[in-house]
């Protein structure tokens, strides 16, 4: 088994889309990004990297490629399934979560839940995502950003 650990931050912009754990969420601001800065899938992807040895996703996917411009995080989480498979590991189970004063999140967990179960190709009780403020501090709580942390256990195929 190997456990790794990520996490990201992405700031809030007007005329972006919010786009977390998959999932498009009403708002009036969206997170700024050279993909579409989807704070939870970039925690989870680093995180199986870093299970992996793998560096992160600035190395697997950088922003320096036009290729990856207003990507869809969800096409560079299957990438990374893809290494995970080739290197013999599956998802034993996924812990994360999203730092956001506003919007609430409770009524898109679902999904974001069904969203990265189907990309890693595990079932839905391995994923487990939550959703918290910082109590009006730091980032998120100022409303300037949200971030995110995951961590994943691999096991060996």
């Amino acid at each position: 088994m190997r456990i790794g650990y990520g996490y990201d931050v992405h700031k809030l912009e007007q005329n972006r889309k919010l786009i977390l754990g998959g999932v498009d969420i009403p708002f009036e601001k969206g997170l700024l990004g050279h993909s579409d800065a989807d704070v939870l899938i970039h925690a989870v992807i680093d995180a199986i990297l870093g299970a992996l040895s793998k560096g992160d996703i600035g190395q697997l996917f950088p922003d320096t490629d036009d290729i990856y411009k207003n990507i869809d995080s969800r096409i560079l989480l299957r990438k990374t399934y893809e290494i995970m498979q080739k290197l013999d590991h599956r998802i034993g189970n996924l812990d994360a979560t999203i730092c956001a004063q506003k919007p609430k999140l409770q009524n898109y967990i679902s999904q974001m839940r069904e969203n990265l179960a189907s990309d890693l190709q595990t079932d839905i009780f391995n994923i487990s995502i939550k959703a918290t403020t910082e109590e009006n501090l730091g980032i998120s709580g100022d409303g300037k950003g949200i971030s995110a942390t995951a961590i994943v256990l691999l096991e060996r195929i």
